[in-house]
């Protein structure tokens, strides 16, 4: 069967909406995954998203994404729902069947400063759930994910969880455990192998979990890390060309496809050098990697 691929936006780092969705085409893509910041840069300039149908012809947009720190509290926690109304708004115009949420604190720096003791009360940059027990955590984002789910499914979409590897929540467990407690019937994984692969999470792990959980799987490379000393610098750990890193990307694909998983696949990249090189180019070629480890 031919392995359904789609183009996260990451894999043509600097590009903008309108040339990312051409170079998706034009690579032999089936799919797009429509990403913030460039998302919103898009709509902010002041086009609409039904702009975007025309160029969209004969291309899925496979998800959208990503609404960051998800388990934002208070005031900010209005404003976490606002933006899931925006983007959910969006995904019905573009036809994306599922919005991703990612926890944070998404600043990777303000982790190393908690760890390190240097995160001062008077510190105003924001930390999430640090500091919270891991229980504690988890309840603050299921309560945000349930009501998140439910403004989705009031449009007939799905939400796939992301856990970034550096924040506090991170492990396929805890995943797992935010969606039992949301108990909500829309909510999934986006299971990344960079994320997964960098915290400690294992092959094991992933070809457990129930292949209806899985929505999205995010194929990105990563290079070694010290996992009990390290917190996990995305500017530093992930900055290589996928297949050129670490991780044993055809295991993790295997262990994947052991669930019985037959949804879309997506390239996802941060490498320096290729940001700097030919999107067409970059981007036909992590199209074909794909179509090798996962054919």
């Amino acid at each position: 069967m031919t392995p359904k691929l789609s183009m996260n936006v990451t894999t043509t780092f600097y590009g903008n909406v309108v040339n990312d969705i051409a170079v998706a085409k034009a690579a032999g893509y089936g799919g797009i995954e429509l990403q913030s910041p460039k998302l919103y840069r898009y709509l902010n300039a002041g086009y609409s998203a039904e702009s975007l149908l025309p160029l969209l012809d004969g291309l899925e947009v496979t998800g959208l994404g990503a609404v960051l720190d998800i388990e934002r509290r208070g005031a900010a926690r209005d404003e976490f729902l606002a933006e899931i109304r925006r983007m959910v708004g969006v995904a019905t115009v573009v036809g994306a069947p599922i919005v991703q949420l990612c926890t944070g604190p998404v600043d990777w720096n303000v982790v190393k400063d908690f760890k390190a003791g240097r995160l001062s009360a008077e510190d105003l940059r924001y930390r999430g759930t640090l500091g919270l027990s891991e229980s504690d955590a988890i309840d603050v984002l299921a309560a945000n994910v349930r009501d998140a789910a439910d403004i989705a499914a009031g449009s007939g979409l799905d939400l796939y969880l992301e856990p970034l590897a550096w924040s506090n929540i991170n492990r396929h467990r805890q995943t797992l455990q935010i969606i039992e407690r949301a108990g909500r019937d829309n909510v999934g994984i986006a299971l990344d192998t960079w994320h997964y692969w960098t915290v400690g999470d294992t092959l094991e792990e992933v070809a457990a979990t129930p292949k209806e959980l899985i929505k999205a799987v995010h194929i990105s490379d990563g290079l070694d890390l010290d996992r009990e000393n390290d917190v996990a610098d995305q500017s530093v750990h992930r900055n290589v060309v996928i297949g050129g890193g670490a991780i044993p990307l055809q295991q993790w694909v295997d262990a994947v496809k052991s669930t019985g998983y037959d949804g879309w696949w997506c390239s996802e990249m941060f490498s320096d050098k290729a940001n700097e090189h030919d999107f067409l180019k970059v981007a036909t070629t992590m199209r074909n990697l794909l179509d090798i480890l996962i054919s």
